[in-house]
């Protein structure tokens, strides 16, 4: 895993699926988060009890969230992991701890259901993001391909910016 720098101390963030107990700090950290589409909080409730197994929340020492990854498997496609959310708590960011979501949930779910591609949306003003799925498939040897999915005209309220697809796949192990 990658370390995790808090106030001058370095630990290793622990990745854990998450428990309905963390949904409202998942709501919270999303809604810190200045770039995502904020769900309901009953949203993350859910997203808690449903998809568990796809989802991965990483924890300071005291066990508390910091940050999370959620996703799922594309029903017509259940090779292929969705990443929807990945967030992380604006103390941490810059930390690596996104980067230990995205190796720890691929990794979980390659094991469990075999997946061999990753896909996610960004939108073009979203740096950060694309910085870190190009990371995650240079560390994985895989190809990064983008195409818009979902145009800025597809949603019903104005200044949401296109959806861009990655696709990142064949995905390898992770790189040493």
């Amino acid at each position: 895993m990658t370390p995790l720098t808090t106030d001058r101390t370095t630990t290793t963030p622990r990745t854990t699926p998450p428990t309905i107990a963390d949904g409202a700090e998942l709501w919270r950290i999303a809604r810190g988060s200045g770039e995502l589409d904020l769900n309901s909080p009953y949203s993350y409730l859910l997203w808690c009890r449903d998809f568990a197994g796809t989802t991965t929340v990483a924890r300071d020492a005291s066990g508390r969230p910091i940050g999370y990854v959620t996703g799922y498997l594309r029903p017509d496609d259940p090779e292929t992991l969705f990443v929807w959310q990945i967030a992380v708590e604006g103390s941490h960011r810059g930390s690596g701890v996104a980067g230990t979501l995205l190796d720890a949930l691929s990794a979980q779910v390659a094991t469990e259901h075999g997946i061999n591609r990753i896909e996610a949306t960004v939108t073009p003003g979203n740096l950060a993001s694309d910085r870190l799925f190009r990371s995650f498939a240079r560390r994985h040897g895989a190809e990064v391909t983008q195409e818009v999915l979902f145009p800025a005209a597809a949603f019903p309220a104005a200044g949401h910016e296109s959806e861009v697809l990655y696709r990142i796949g064949p995905l390898g192990p992770p790189a040493s």
